[in-house]
């Protein structure tokens, strides 16, 4: 896709629904585009003025605009069903922003919550596992070390499907050639039956973005960590940049001793555990002894042995040498009956969340895009200096949005 494809959001005629998420620099909003028949998008709206802040305070060269123009970048590549495209950009004197579709689904986490026991079945997991596995095999072969899996990231399609967003801390090194992995001929799982039955291609697949956040659900994302701006482009087979979410990140990238694609195996093996158990598993109370376990601790994998267990131990091996490999990750047991050709195809994943999400509708109430933002970053300021003083009405509401 060219720049000439990307229409131009024209902020009168985006109507805000709610907001539905921030980040470090901006808020992501569910808005509807009265220019484009009222289509819903997921907007992600960053403020200018903290831009310039966090450049300033880090004698900065330009990299936080660099990041964000990458991330632009790389959506308008992107040809994949589990991963978004880029419906839209946006640039005022107060912001820059861009959107794609808006899913209904929501994240891993609130998937999980809604479960009884607050774990997925093995089959849950085999199915989310796979697509996380297709979209990630895809983004190495364009070169794109992704950098930043948790569940946070990974969103519910309106059809079910996954999708991978958020390519903020990503980083582009040379493509992994990777060569097409056969489809098993051994006996289909039970699951796979299942599925298969009623399989179907689609003729559209719907895109997603941030979840929804609902009154009990935390805004802030897990803390992230990031020394070096995510689109250098490295002529090297390595990066020696810092960053992640702490709990996810590899023990590579803690030691600097340069990293490669295998850091985002070492992540689906975290990712994998919380599904399993509910938890990561490396958490300590502070970064400084999660980074320990994480250097020198082995993950317990409490139970009797499984395939889904010796899976995650295998992508937790702490050497990335020696950690499992794209072909092994397909051909393992835990993937045994797994078509691998047609697991974006299935029309009827574990869960499907339908086409609108009511508890995430704010329709009485008139946002508007640049205050909110303006806000919000406002009250981050005032919050940690302790400021208090007389509120906004738009302050106040983006006070209530911090502390959902």
């Amino acid at each position: 896709m060219t720049d000439d494809q990307i229409p131009s959001l024209d902020i009168g005629k985006l109507k805000v629904l709610s907001p539905l998420g921030r980040g470090a620099k901006g808020v992501v909003f569910l808005v509807q585009n009265e220019a484009s028949d009222g289509e819903l998008l997921a907007l992600k709206a960053i403020s200018r003025a903290s831009i310039k802040k966090k450049a300033k305070n880090n004698d900065s060269d330009g990299s936080e605009y660099k990041r964000i123009l990458f991330e632009q970048e790389v959506l308008r590549r992107f040809q994949h069903p589990l991963l978004p495209k880029l419906r839209g950009a946006l640039s005022t004197e107060n912001i820059v922003g861009y959107a794609i579709d808006y899913c209904p689904g929501r994240d891993l986490n609130y998937l999980r919550k809604r479960q009884t026991e607050k774990m997925f079945s093995d089959d849950y997991i085999r199915f989310y596992a796979a697509e996380l596995v297709l979209a990630l095999e895809y983004l190495h072969g364009l070169g794109i070390v992704y950098r930043d899996l948790k569940p946070e990231n990974v969103m519910i399609q309106e059809n079910g499907h996954l999708m991978l967003v958020d390519f903020d801390l990503s980083t582009k090194l040379p493509p992994k050639a990777t060569a097409r992995s056969p489809s098993p001929k051994t006996t289909p799982s039970s699951e796979s039956d299942s599925l298969k039955k009623k399989k179907k291609r689609f003729s559209k697949l719907y895109t997603c973005f941030y979840p929804a956040i609902s009154a009990n659900d935390s805004v802030h994302p897990a803390e992230s960590v990031n020394s070096e701006p995510s689109c250098k482009h490295s002529s090297l087979s390595k990066s020696n940049s810092f960053v992640g979410t702490e709990e996810y990140v590899a023990p590579e990238m803690i030691q600097g001793t340069g990293h490669d694609f295998s850091v985002d195996w070492w992540c689906l093996g975290v990712v994998l555990h919380e599904m399993l158990y509910g938890t990561t598993p490396f958490r300590g109370t502070n970064r400084k002894e999660t980074f320990y376990r994480i250097l020198s601790k082995t993950a317990e994998l409490v139970g009797e042995p499984t395939p889904l267990r010796d899976l995650i131990r295998k992508l937790l091996e702490k050497d990335p040498k020696q950690r499992i490999s794209l072909a092994e990750i397909k051909g393992h047991d835990f993937f045994k009956g797994v078509d691998w050709e047609n697991v974006v195809q299935i029309s009827r994943p574990p869960f499907i969340p339908g086409r609108f999400d009511d508890e995430c509708m704010d329709v009485n109430k008139k946002i508007d895009i640049e205050d909110f933002v303006r806000d919000v970053f406002k009250v981050d300021d005032d919050v940690s200096d302790d400021v208090m003083g007389k509120e906004t009405e738009e302050q106040n509401t983006a006070k209530n949005f911090l502390v959902f």
